[in-house]
Parts: structure tokens; C-alpha cells; sequence
């Protein structure tokens, strides 16, 4: 269940991002960046926006790499995103500040994963990157998960409402990832 005493901010209005505590070790200022997506994370308004589309430019290079190498990065930040997400909550004093946003990164990338596997990564990737055809699928994948992340239809709801920590923080947009990933593959082996 959600820890009730500390407070999310409203998103709705815009939100300075809490400062990283002045005491805070080297271990806690590398988490902290991480937590803001590198900074993608700090605008005012629509830090989630923001750090997503943070995320989608740290992908591309990744996805240059293949899918298993990608696949395997996108795993592994998925499974270390509980523990920095939930560190960094705990370093703001709040739960699942919005300025937190690996957990956008991680779903977004979770949403590209059809992408890499179906071969954009094939033969030279930075000549397949250009093509409108891919521009295409990444805005598409983009849009896809942003719906997802805002709307929350269950159960992805359920999973920001019900679960704590940094697992909370993280489930809601491994599930929004999944799902909008499972919707791009429909709309990429019917339409594009």
C-alpha cells in the first residue's frame, strides 16, 4: 500500500524539483541524476513529458546496438529502477515525485523493444533511423506510451495507486511500456 504520509505533488499545477540534501553522499548524487533522467526530469511543467523524451533520445544511440544488447539494457533498468526510483523518492521526501523519471525512460524503452526487434537495428541503423518510416514508428511509440502513462486504464492505475516504494514508482510505467508496446505491434503489422 502507498506510504499516505508522504505527499505527491499535484501535476497539474508546475512544481520546483526538491533539491538533492546538501549532505547527501557521492552514491545518493549519482542515484539522484539517475532518478531525474539526467536532468530530462527537471522542467516545472510536464517533468514526465520531459524525461520521456530524455529517454527516447538516450535510446536511439542504445538501439544502435541491436536488440539483445538493448533488450538486455531495458531489462536491467527495469529491475534497477525500483531501487533508484525509490531512493531518489526518499531523497526528495515524497513519494513518486514527478520529477522522478527513470521510470519513463525504462517504460519507454520497454515500448521500443518490438521496434529494435523487428530490425531497425538491421544492416546500418543510423541510414534506417533516417527513414520516415521509422520516424514514424518512434513518434508513434512515443505517443503510445505517453497515452498509456497519463490515462492509466487498469491495470496500470491499480499499480500507481496500490503499490509503494520504488517498485510502485516503476510498475505503473513497466505496464504502460507493455502495453503500449503490444498496441505498436498492432498498429506496425496492420498499418505501417
Amino acid at each position: 500500500m502507498i506510504d499516505h504520509h508522504l505527499s505527491k505533488p499535484d501535476i497539474r499545477k508546475a512544481n520546483d524539483c526538491p533539491p538533492l540534501p546538501i549532505d547527501a553522499n557521492m552514491l545518493d548524487r549519482v542515484v539522484y541524476w539517475l532518478g531525474l533522467g539526467l536532468g530530462s526530469g527537471l522542467p516545472r511543467r510536464a517533468p514526465g513529458t520531459w524525461g520521456t523524451v530524455g529517454g527516447l533520445i538516450v535510446a536511439i544511440p542504445l538501439l544502435s546496438l541491436g536488440f539483445v544488447p538493448f533488450l538486455i539494457i531495458t531489462s536491467l533498468s527495469c529491475v534497477i529502477g525500483s531501487w533508484i526510483c525509490g531512493r531518489t523518492s526518499e531523497l526528495m521526501g515524497g513519494h513518486d515525485n514527478p520529477h522522478i523519471v527513470w521510470d519513463e525512460w525504462a517504460g519507454m524503452w520497454l515500448t521500443l523493444l518490438p521496434l529494435s526487434y523487428m530490425g531497425i537495428a538491421d544492416g546500418n541503423f543510423w541510414q534506417n533511423i533516417a527513414q520516415i518510416s521509422s520516424i514514424v514508428a518512434i513518434i508513434i511509440a512515443f505517443i503510445l506510451f505517453r497515452f498509456f502513462d497519463i490515462i492509466k486504464p487498469p491495470p496500470i492505475g491499480w499499480a500507481d495507486k496500490k503499490v509503494a516504494g520504488g517498485l510502485g514508482i516503476m510498475l505503473d510505467d513497466i505496464i504502460a511500456g507493455v502495453m503500449a508496446a503490444a498496441v505498436w505491434i498492432i498498429i506496425y503489422t496492420t498499418i505501417l
